[in-house]
């Protein structure tokens, strides 16, 4: 068994045990056309067919080739999908706040998104799926209640250059791997222009940090440009506080998340 057939038996029974002994059977995915979603609904259609919902919600700023390159994902695995577009909602708070940036516009648009997508899982009794990757996770390239937020996120703990193998693997549709990485939160966002260097540059970075748990020092003497590791470095620890609950303030003997902790799947 190879590498990432191993990883996605692996990421399969891991769906089917964290959503199933939550006793829903239902899950919902928000279908962007990119590369992560469309490996994390592949994957969850292998376990639960039918009870899978892929939820495309574009707006006035999507692409079409995005829209076709979800449909035809859908259409490859016979995914059911749906289509619920932010469109109106970000429209009408843009035209009440004309002095939007890019960066706010992207957070309202991932945040809307997500509103609509628990709103979805509420409707169907399912459980929201994540799509946010490794490499993501790491640099807190994300937003805080908007695309970082599920229930259950199969594909946490995969770099960005491993999406893409995983998507080989899975004979994810072709359009979906081969084209560059973009939220489309504004028109012409591009992720790797956003962080100013390619994923697998970054990956090979973050590896040696993360993984590896070198220095600066060491990972500059491996060849890793100084710049962009700095931003790594600094990126990892100024959104450390998107990988965390909210910090409560201590003021009892048993503060959750300080001192009253139970496992996720405690039972009486």
């Amino acid at each position: 068994m190879g590498k990432y057939e191993q990883i996605a038996d692996y990421l399969e029974r891991f769906l089917d045990n964290e959503v199933h002994k939550t006793g829903i059977k239902k899950v919902v995915v928000g279908l962007s056309g990119g590369l992560d979603s469309a490996v994390v609904a592949v994957l969850a259609h292998k376990i639960f067919q039918n009870n899978l919902l892929c939820v495309k919600m574009p707006s006035h700023y999507s692409s079409q080739s995005s829209l076709h390159d979800a449909d035809m994902l859908c259409a490859d695995f016979g995914m059911q999908s749906i289509t619920a577009s932010i469109e109106p909602m970000l429209k009408e708070y843009e035209a009440l706040n004309p002095d939007m940036n890019n960066l706010r516009r992207g957070n309202l648009s991932a945040r809307l998104r997500m509103a609509t997508l628990f709103d979805i899982s509420a409707r169907e009794n399912a459980l929201v799926l994540g799509t946010s990757n490794k490499s993501e996770l790491m640099l807190g390239y994300g937003t805080l209640y908007g695309d970082l937020a599920s229930a259950v996120n199969p594909i946490g703990d995969l770099y960005k250059s491993e999406i893409y193998e995983l998507a080989r693997f899975l004979n994810v549709t072709p359009t979906i791997i081969n084209k560059a990485p973009s939220a489309d939160l504004w028109d012409g966002q591009s992720d790797e222009e956003d962080l100013g260097y390619s994923y697998a540059k970054l990956d090979e970075a973050l590896k040696l940090y993360v993984e590896e748990r070198l220095s600066v020092e060491e990972i500059v003497q491996r060849g890793i440009d100084k710049t962009m590791l700095d931003m790594i470095v600094h990126k990892i620890f100024r959104n450390q506080f998107k990988r965390k609950m909210p910090i409560i303030a201590k003021l009892t003997s048993r503060t959750i998340n300080h001192d009253f902790n139970y496992p996720r799947d405690i039972t009486l």
